[in-house]
């Protein structure tokens, strides 16, 4: 290995390392609570050597919001797999959603840094760095108007507070699980199968959702330049 390799090795250990000690810290004690000094002090590097890696604290979580994106995936590209050929639409639209609570079971850590911390930056911010996740959740409304398309879902819904009304819901359960909210006898995965085929039963139903159709997720803050332009 020659010296250019080993340096670009031993920097992305350190980067590593760095993420590694800021989402531990950012979990424990809350990223409002958690200074560049004690990622430093986690890691025993000097807080200057985590700036010349990052500029910020905020640099540093949209890092891990990146990677979290990044480990959820596309939800929608569950819908892809052949057990679902020919199938109903709306099995598909459950594989997708169920795919958000894997997600919050199998990366905790993350799930709480982006969906349950209040004092992270807005994901807003970044706007360019998370255009991926916007086309995610786009995707995901297309497969909810699929369904209603398809007469799979009453011609009335509308395709985006259906949506939120399925996340949010599993989200719940995902919450009450990463507090450890439940009871010993609860199984929180089949506590968020039954809020998931009762949220899907009542949307089959024509049960008229009240909700306005908003803008509550960062995601869906387009900057005033880009709106204008559009």
């Amino acid at each position: 290995m020659g010296i250019k390799e080993r340096q670009e090795r031993d920097r992305e250990a350190v980067w590593r390392s760095i993420l590694d000690a800021a989402r531990e810290l950012f979990n424990a004690e809350g990223y409002q609570n958690v200074s560049i000094r004690k990622i430093a002090e986690r890691i025993e590097y000097s807080p200057a050597a985590i700036y010349s890696y990052f500029p910020s604290k905020d640099d540093i979580f949209f890092a891990l919001a990146e990677e979290g994106f990044r480990l959820l995936g596309n939800p929608a590209s569950v819908a892809d797999d052949p057990q679902f050929a020919g199938g109903a639409q709306l099995e598909r639209v459950r594989a997708i959603f169920w795919r958000f609570y894997e997600f919050s079971r199998d990366h905790p850590q993350y799930f709480a840094l982006m969906f349950v911390d209040q004092s992270v930056p807005r994901i807003s911010r970044e706007y360019g760095r998370f255009a991926f996740a916007r086309e995610c959740k786009r995707q995901l409304v297309q497969r909810v108007q699929a369904c209603i398309d398809g007469g799979e879902l009453p011609k009335s819904l509308d395709a985006f507070i259906a949506m939120r009304a399925l996340l949010v819901g599993l989200l719940g359960i995902a919450v009450l699980r990463l507090g450890d909210r439940l009871s010993p006898e609860e199984d929180p995965d089949l506590l968020a199968a039954d809020v998931l085929d009762l949220t899907l039963a009542g949307l089959r139903s024509g049960v008229a959702l009240q909700s306005p159709r908003g803008l509550g997720c960062p995601l869906d803050q387009v900057p005033i330049a880009d709106a204008q332009a559009s």
